[in-house]
């Protein structure tokens, strides 16, 4: 096995530059592309998604689906999954060497994988599963065909998604680190700068954007600067963050930048590098990015600060012993030089210089005029309670301190009431500040339902709906959402509608290939899609496998299960509420 040692070498010098990125040692050579096509990316790690980081390399198939897909090394089928969302249908391999690669939105494995996948979601009952199978189970070498390409699960379009994690702590890794062909002689392109008042919370206010123009150089790294270059600011304490981008030789694809390193006074002070995350930790791009900003339309900003709510493990490092939140600190009155250097992993470099003072501006109002409503602070626990609702907040649900806003905003049947609402909408935060750990909500209705156990409590931004089952406690509804918005109580008394489309009732389905089922709810969330074959039979019927790629219809590919003859198709499904619907259709195959 050969090693690449990758050191990273800053522009201001060597020694600086390894106190914020020490050099990563990572087996280079080891793995082929897992695809026999030339690599051109359509999203590469690290770039930037709503509520989580891309944490591997999206590889285009020239718009087409069925490409074979490959074994990028030796080693063993670990898991595989099959999913509405997220990869669709994927496998995992671990290898000898420590690390596991995974390739997602397949369309269908290898003939062996493929009847263990069908044999076990007959077994289990479940379209979706997460197999493990034995490690000598199915073996693979360096190159053996594993699956063909496709668009399953989240995808958008045709594509292979492929990852490399370290088994044992299943940590992403950055797979252009590992020396895939993909040829990169481009710097990263700068596209914006954006200043913060960090007297006050991040999402208290609106960044101050510049413009950033690339400036003519012969050799070095890319040079850029702001208009103007002397930024004079009417704070004390300022941060900075960046929008910027990275492409491929012969690409012009907008991909996520690798790493930035922030430098005042040419010390170095603090920087980012998207390598080494774990999904675990993925919705913590919420504290990376402004997200205040993305979340009301405006465009990615990368923060070269660190809140104090983002926990570890972070993006985000430090000089050895000299722990920093990217605070620059202005009392003094001087000029400072402030640096910032982009990379991406071939250590192609962008180079941002400008200079910063502060000065005063007699004409802003002191901050108590700014901050009106209850201030929560990050790390701490605390809630509102009120006569008919209440919400309180973890230790670990905010990234910044900020003033959250309450109130009534509707009652039953008006304002911005939801059908069957039986208690006030009350609105609490905002869909611009982020959560880690949810809030809790708790309601109490205005009057009791005529069906308790109708009850849902949901959550709705616009007609965004998050719909949860409460628990009941004296009266008082409970349930955990991940975002602010608006909450009430809904009572649901209608049942969800099935449809089969395009088959009518006692159908000749000989020549047909498959059965697809759509379902509808008034409050779009359903659970407990079940199909069953002659449930009449002398064994209670046979459950037969739907899949619900993206959520979207359930489709019935006519499979050994289903022979020829007369049939009963029983469907049932159920929402959120517990209201059940059952639908039947005789067919004959």
């Amino acid at each position: 096995m050969r090693y690449l040692v990758l050191a990273l070498i800053c522009c201001c010098t060597s020694q600086a530059f390894s106190q914020l990125f020490p050099s990563a040692e990572v087996p280079h050579g080891y793995f082929r592309d897992p695809l026999a096509i030339p690599i051109h990316l359509a999203a590469n790690f690290g770039e930037l998604r709503p509520n989580h980081y891309h944490m591997g390399l999206d590889i285009r198939t020239q718009h087409r689906e069925n490409l074979p897909v490959y074994a990028a090394a030796d080693g063993y089928v670990a898991r595989v999954s099959v999913e509405p969302g997220g990869f669709g249908q994927a496998i995992y391999i671990n290898h000898p060497n420590g690390y596991t690669t995974v390739y997602g939105h397949l369309n269908r494995f290898f003939p062996a994988l493929a009847a263990y996948v069908h044999d076990q979601q007959y077994r289990r009952q479940s379209w979706s599963v997460h197999l493990s199978p034995q490690p000598g189970q199915f073996p693979v070498k360096k190159g053996d065909f594993i699956a063909y390409s496709g668009n399953t699960g989240g995808s958008q379009g045709p594509h292979l998604h492929f990852e490399i994690r370290r088994t044992a702590d299943d940590v992403n890794q950055n797979p252009l680190l590992f020396g895939l062909p993909v040829p990169d002689n481009t710097p990263p392109t700068l596209q914006r700068l954006a200043w913060y008042d960090r007297n006050l919370g991040i999402y208290e206010q609106k960044p101050h954007i510049l413009p950033i123009r690339r400036s003519p150089s012969s050799s070095g790294p890319a040079a850029w600067s702001p208009a103007p270059s002397l930024l004079l600011v009417p704070t004390t304490r300022i941060s900075f963050a960046l929008s910027a981008f990275d492409t491929q030789d012969g690409s012009a694809n907008p991909n996520g930048i690798y790493e930035a390193a922030l430098y005042v006074d040419d010390a170095p002070v603090l920087g980012f590098q998207m390598n080494n995350i774990s999904y675990n930790d993925t919705r913590n791009i919420n504290a990376h990015i402004d997200y205040k900003t993305r979340e009301t339309g405006g465009p990615f900003l990368q923060q070269l600060f660190f809140l104090s709510g983002n926990p570890s493990p972070s993006i985000y490092t430090w000089p050895v012993g000299r722990q920093s939140d990217g605070v620059i600190r202005l009392e003094d009155g001087l000029v400072h030089a402030v640096r910032i250097v982009v990379k991406d992993t071939y250590g192609n470099a962008s180079d941002l210089r400008f200079r910063v003072q502060y000065r005063p501006d007699p004409a802003l109002p002191p901050l108590e005029a700014l901050q009106p409503g209850k201030k929560f602070y990050a790390g701490m626990v605390d809630g509102v309670e009120a006569p008919d609702y209440a919400f309180f907040l973890g230790e670990k649900s905010l990234y910044d301190s900020v003033t959250i806003h309450f109130g009534t905003v509707g009652n039953p049947g008006a304002g911005l009431s939801l059908p069957g609402g039986v208690s006030a909408v009350q609105a609490i935060g905002d869909k611009g500040i982020p959560l880690l750990d949810p809030v809790l909500v708790r309601l109490r209705p205005v009057t009791p339902a005529p069906t308790p156990g109708k009850v849902v409590l949901v959550c709705f931004n616009g007609p965004s709906k998050d719909v949860q089952r409460p628990e009941w406690q004296n009266g008082w509804a409970s349930a955990r959402f991940r975002e602010f918005g608006n909450f009430q109580l809904v009572e649901d008394l209608e049942p969800p509608v099935i449809s089969i489309p395009g088959i009518a009732e006692g159908a000749y389905l000989s020549k047909a290939g498959r059965i697809a089922v759509t379902v509808k709810d008034n409050l779009g969330a359903t659970k407990g899609f079940s199909a069953v074959l002659d449930p009449e039979g002398p064994a209670g019927g046979q459950w037969l496998c739907f899949t619900n790629d993206k959520g979207l219809a359930y489709i019935y590919k006519f499979d050994e299960h289903c022979p020829p003859g007369r049939h009963t198709l029983r469907i049932s499904v159920e929402d959120m509420a517990g209201n059940r619907s059952v639908k039947e259709l005789h067919f004959t195959r």
